[in-house]
């Protein structure tokens, strides 16, 4: 038995609607800053129109759907993840920092080393 999946082709009549969706996405933020000189709320309701529009246009083809699945599942996955609380977030901040500086100490010092070296004791161009 074989584990290969089966991928169904999508019709041209889907990829149309995936056309559609977009287009009426990029008519909404377009009608955004048409809008310029309109109160906020007409250039909002005309962005959220245009984006409501292109979900519902996209959600009729299966791509659409399968990409609109694949978001729920996303937001789904991470609400799942454990955030840090603010006290080892704030440790870990200060682990990095601590480490930063370290290292900038660390690489200044060799630059000084590798300078004198250089410069005064092999080269002796330093006065």
């Amino acid at each position: 038995m074989s584990n290969q999946s089966v991928q169904t082709v999508s019709t041209s009549n889907d990829k149309i609607k995936v056309v559609l969706a977009v287009v009426a996405a990029i008519a909404g933020v377009v009608g955004f800053f048409y809008l310029a000189g309109q109160p906020s709320l007409v250039r909002v309701a005309a962005l959220v129109g245009g984006l409501l529009i292109s979900v519902a246009i996209a959600y009729t083809s299966s791509n659409g759907r399968d990409f609109l699945n694949f978001a729920k599942e996303a937001v789904r996955e991470t609400k799942k993840v454990v955030w840090p609380t603010r006290k080892e977030a704030t440790q870990i901040t200060a682990i990095v920092f601590a480490f930063v500086l370290v290292m900038a100490v660390f690489l200044w010092g060799t630059d000084k080393i590798l300078e004198f070296l250089l410069y005064d004791v092999i080269l002796g161009i330093r006065k």
